[in-house]
């Protein structure tokens, strides 16, 4: 479940996000860039959550 719900939640804001810029942009939505900011979000996100971000007591 820790890993669904990230993927979901990078999922609505790259839609939210790039319909804005679209929008802005006065372009026609695509969802195949959606998809490639979600990807690139939900790895951000398990990389910095199972790796990087560890707190002092875990070393």
């Amino acid at each position: 479940m820790r890993f669904l719900w990230p993927l979901i939640w990078a999922f609505l804001i790259s839609c939210v996000v790039s319909y804005v810029l679209v929008s802005m942009a006065g372009n026609d939505f695509d969802i195949v860039s959606t998809f490639g900011a979600t990807i690139v979000i939900t790895l951000a996100v398990f990389i910095l959550g199972e790796g990087v971000l560890k707190g002092e007591s875990e070393y």
